[in-house]
């Protein structure tokens, strides 16, 4: 008799094909196997991500490994395409795909299944866990590819890669999982912990594609190969996307609105109410789950954040909140609060005079839209002074945030205490050989 393990595989991935087995020719249906069904299920979420860079990174400080992955760090100063993919996890145009696939790029462009392509905007970039969030504005709903769990992966159960190798758009691998809980280290600085490691085949240009099970189900986001050995790859768990995309999608972040509540996870818990908030006036709790908003069905935590992003300030946004065996009907309005001063908390607590940049020095530097704001001068003796940073040099992102106005650098900055570590991130241009940097600032007292 078949295990029951056995059973429950086979029954899913028939029901998967259900209606491709019914259509196809009884020799055709006979070749079919569960990566032909995971591979049409999934493949229009699936997107090829194309970036071009427009000088080498350096750092400032210790080197940031991540370019390095796969042997590929560029010699020459000059434009730099790279490859990479991603995946599409809400409808409305959101992409998750890894740090080191858009970082630093100055023009990003993703292309799907029917071979559209679409410019996207780097929402946020988590490098520490090497994700990222793009945005595309599409059309149409886009097919996204609904998150799963890691947490029951098998080792030795069959996993399927969908990418971008070497350009060669949607191809499809697969292969096992080979272990669980890797550490991957590629310098003092960077480390990624608790990866899934597979023997599906993956290569440069497959980072931040999906890595599914057999049931069509995301479990990883595929980051990285070991480029001295075949067939060592390693991805993000889906776990850890669930973790991080409610702060990476964060509207407090990106608007200036006060809101007070964090809701993740696959069923939309509430994760955290914050006091003095209009989510704490509204009596909202931990571990509330909210399953409308606005009068439509909440699916997760990601869909919960990207309907919240679409919301204006000042705006009143009525939830659904199950409660145990109730369910209430509450108000959360989402309170306008007024800029903080962007300049005035960098001088205070960095020690360097930001201005946006002017048409006159982007077109002198052929400068990106991203390059919003210019160093004009750097205190003596401040964080920014100590760490190198020169005026010339370009602002880039505050806690990898894009800061491309006065305003985002307030909002980046305004939570931040003396002494607090703030990650900055800048491009050198008054130099004969331009290049990215990336510091780690231990922020002064004000004043």
């Amino acid at each position: 008799m078949p295990k029951p393990g056995l059973i429950i595989v086979v029954g899913i991935a028939l029901l998967l094909s259900g209606v491709a087995v019914g259509g196809d020719p009884p020799a055709r249906a006979a070749r079919r196997t569960p990566v032909v069904d995971v591979f049409e299920h999934c493949r229009d979420a699936v997107v090829n991500i194309s970036t071009t860079r427009i000088v080498r990174m350096r750092s400032l400080g210790p080197e940031w490994a991540l370019d390095n992955i796969f042997g590929l760090l560029p010699e020459r100063n000059e434009r730099v395409q790279s490859l990479g993919s991603g995946v599409v996890v809400h409808e409305n145009g959101y992409i998750v795909t890894n740090a080191h696939v858009v970082y630093q790029a100055s023009d990003v462009q993703v292309t799907f299944a029917d071979k559209k392509t679409l410019p996207a905007e780097v929402v946020a970039v988590d490098r520490e866990h090497d994700l990222a969030v793009l945005k595309v504005k599409a059309p149409a709903a886009l097919p996204y590819q609904k998150l799963g769990r890691s947490d029951d992966i098998m080792i030795g159960e069959t996993v399927v890669a969908i990418g971008n190798p070497l350009g060669l758009q949607h191809t499809v691998t697969s292969g096992i999982v080979s272990a669980l809980d890797r550490d991957l280290k590629f310098s003092e600085d960077a480390v990624y912990r608790g990866l899934i490691q597979t023997d599906a085949p993956i290569n440069p240009g497959n980072s931040g594609g999906p890595l599914l099970n057999v049931n069509g189900e995301l479990i990883g986001i595929n980051t990285a190969i070991r480029g001295d050995a075949q067939n060592i790859g390693f991805a993000i768990p889906v776990d850890r996307l669930w973790e991080l995309l409610p702060a990476m999608l964060d509207i407090e972040s990106r608007e200036r609105v006060r809101f007070g509540l964090h809701v993740g996870g696959p069923e939309a818990k509430v994760l955290e109410v914050r006091q003095d908030t209009p989510a704490a006036v509204a009596k909202l709790m931990v571990g509330d789950r909210v399953v409308k908003f606005d009068g439509t069905p909440v699916r997760d935590g990601i869909d919960y954040n990207v309907r919240l992003l679409a919301q204006k300030p000042g705006s009143t946004v009525k939830m659904e909140v199950r409660r145990g065996d109730k369910t209430l009907d509450v108000a959360v309005p989402l309170e306008s609060v007024p800029l903080p001063d962007g300049a005035k908390l960098a001088r205070e607590l960095l020690g360097v005079e930001l201005e946006e940049v002017s048409n006159d020095l982007r077109h002198k530097y052929d400068l990106p839209d991203y390059a919003g704001l210019v160093v004009t001068a750097v205190v003596r003796g401040s964080p920014a002074d100590r760490a190198g940073i020169i005026p010339t040099d370009l602002v880039l992102r505050l806690r990898r945030t894009p800061v491309t106005a006065l305003k985002d650098v307030g909002l980046a900055l305004e939570q931040t205490q003396a002494g607090e570590r703030v990650v900055v991130e800048g491009l050198r241009i008054d130099t004969d050989r331009p290049f990215f940097w990336t510091v780690t600032l231990r922020t002064r007292a004000g004043g």
